[in-house]
C-alpha cells in the first residue's frame, strides 16, 4: 500500500467519523492530550538541558539552585494545559458547555503548577540566601514560610473561582464575613510573624545563638528560625521546639554578647574556715615577701602600716591599737596578682577578689574575672585549673577551706572529743 492510498483512506475515515460528531469530538481530545503531553515531555527535556548548559558557567551558577528547587520542572509541567488551552479552538462540534468546563480545567492546572514554581522560586530564593552574610545574622524563613501561605491561599482562591467560573473577586467578598473565623484560626500565626518581625528587626536572636529559657527546657544553640517555632539543640542534643510569639512575651536569655566580648566570666567562691583567719606574725611576712607575686604588695603594705603606726605614737604599742596584715587579706593580695599575671585571664575585662558577707559556711572570698576564651572545654580547663591551684596555695597563708564534717569525722575525732571515751565504748560494742 502506497502513501496516496494510505492518505486517501485515512481521509474516508475522517469523512465517515464526521458523520458521528461525539466520536470524532473524543478522538480529536484523545488526539489533543497525546500531543499535549508529548509537546511536555519535549518542553521539560529542553528546558533543563539548556538550564544545566548554563548553570555550569559560574555566573549562572545560581540556576542550578533553582534547578535543585525544581522550578523548571514546575514551568515545563504548565506546558500540557497550555497545549490544551489554545488547542480546544481547534476542535470542531465541541459543544459550548464542555468547551468551557475543559478550558477552565486547564486553566487550573496552569495557575496550580505556577503557584507551585513560584513556591519553588521562594525556597532557592532561600537557599541563595543562606550563602550570604546576611544569613548568619538575620533568617527570612519566617518570612519566606508567610509569602508561601498567602501564595497558597489566593492560589486556591483563584483555582476554585476558575473551576466555578466565577470572579475571585466574589470569593474574595465573601472572605470579609469569614475574617472573625480566620484571626481565631491563625492567631498563633499572626502573634509569630508579629513576634518574628520583632525578633530580626530588633537583631534579639540569630541562627547560632546560645539561648537559655529554663521555663520551656532551652539550653542551647539556635538552629532554625521558622515562622511557627525556634528550633534549640540542647547540650545534651536534645531539640527543644519553642513558638515564636513565647520568645516576644517571655523572657530568655541571649549568650551572643559573652561570645563577641570575646571573654566568660567566672564567679565562683572559696569559703575559708573563719577559725583559720588571724594576724601574720613577722616570720610570716618575711616568708611570704619572698613569693614574687607578693614582693611590691608586702613591700608597699609594710610601709603604709609602718607610717600609720608610727603616726599613732605610743598608743600603737597595744596590740588592738596598731594595724597589721591579716592572712586573708594578704591571699586575697595574692590571688589577685595570681589572676592579673595568669596567661589565660583577659586583662582588659573586670578582675577582683572581693571578701562577702560571712555565712555559716565561712568567710567566702569570691573570684570574678574573664577568660580569654569563650569555649566551653577551654573556660572549665581555666576555671579548674585557677581553684585548684588556690585550694593548693591556702596552706601557706595558714589557711583551710570550709567543710562540713562528714561521719568520718565524727567518728575519728570530734565526736571523741564532745562524748569522751566512756560514750563511745558502748556505741562500738552496738555497732559490733
Amino acid at each position: 500500500m502506497d502513501l496516496t492510498q494510505l492518505w486517501l483512506n485515512t481521509q474516508e475515515l475522517w469523512t465517515a467519523l464526521e458523520q458521528h460528531p461525539r466520536v470524532y469530538s473524543a478522538l480529536a481530545l484523545l488526539i489533543l492530550l497525546a500531543v499535549a503531553l508529548v509537546v511536555g515531555r519535549v518542553a521539560r527535556y529542553l528546558i533543563l538541558h539548556a538550564v544545566k548548559l548554563l548553570g555550569r558557567q559560574p555566573a549562572m551558577h545560581w540556576l542550578n539552585d533553582l534547578l535543585n528547587n525544581k522550578v523548571f520542572h514546575r514551568l515545563a509541567q504548565m506546558t500540557p494545559s497550555l497545549v490544551v488551552q489554545f488547542g480546544l479552538n481547534l476542535i470542531p462540534e465541541l459543544n459550548k458547555i464542555t468547551r468551557n468546563f475543559l478550558d477552565n480545567v486547564a486553566l487550573a492546572f496552569t495557575i496550580l503548577f505556577l503557584v507551585l514554581a513560584i513556591s519553588a522560586l521562594l525556597n532557592a530564593l532561600l537557599d541563595i540566601y543562606a550563602r550570604t552574610e546576611h544569613a548568619r545574622t538575620r533568617s527570612i524563613k519566617g518570612y519566606v514560610q508567610l509569602a508561601k501561605m498567602v501564595l497558597f491561599i489566593f492560589g486556591a482562591i483563584i483555582i476554585v473561582a476558575t473551576l466555578i467560573d466565577r470572579s475571585p473577586l466574589l470569593l474574595l467578598s465573601g472572605l470579609g464575613a469569614m475574617s472573625a473565623v480566620i484571626l481565631l484560626v491563625y492567631k498563633d500565626t499572626l502573634l509569630s510573624f508579629v513576634a518574628s518581625v520583632q525578633l530580626t528587626s530588633n537583631d534579639m536572636l540569630r541562627v547560632g545563638d546560645w539561648i537559655e529559657m529554663p521555663q520551656v527546657g532551652a539550653d542551647g544553640d539556635v538552629v532554625d528560625i521558622t515562622l511557627h517555632t525556634v528550633k534549640v539543640q540542647n547540650f545534651d542534643k536534645t531539640i527543644v521546639s519553642i513558638p515564636t510569639w513565647r520568645l516576644m512575651s517571655e523572657s530568655f536569655k541571649n549568650w551572643r554578647g559573652m561570645q563577641a566580648a570575646g571573654g566568660r566570666r567566672i564567679k565562683r567562691s572559696l569559703f575559708i574556715d573563719a577559725s583559720g583567719v588571724r594576724f601574720i606574725t613577722d616570720d610570716e611576712e618575711q616568708r611570704l615577701s619572698n613569693i614574687h607575686l607578693l614582693t611590691d604588695y608586702m613591700t608597699r603594705k609594710q610601709a603604709e602600716l609602718k607610717a600609720w603606726n608610727e603616726a599613732q605614737g605610743n598608743v600603737a604599742v597595744m596590740s588592738a591599737n596598731r594595724r597589721r596584715m591579716t592572712n586573708i587579706g594578704t591571699f586575697r593580695a595574692y590571688a589577685l596578682a595570681y589572676l592579673k599575671s595568669h596567661a589565660h585571664i583577659q586583662p582588659n575585662m573586670t578582675c577582683m577578689v572581693r571578701q562577702m558577707q560571712t555565712t555559716a559556711q565561712g568567710v567566702p572570698l569570691e573570684i570574678y574575672c574573664f577568660t580569654s576564651t569563650t569555649a566551653w572545654a577551654d573556660y572549665e580547663r581555666i576555671q579548674g585549673d585557677i581553684f585548684d591551684y588556690l585550694l593548693a596555695v591556702l596552706p601557706d597563708f595558714g589557711l583551710s577551706l570550709y567543710q562540713q564534717p562528714s561521719g568520718n569525722d565524727l567518728r575519728a575525732g570530734i565526736l571523741p572529743a564532745v562524748l569522751g571515751a566512756s560514750h563511745i565504748a558502748p556505741l562500738e560494742q552496738q555497732r559490733g
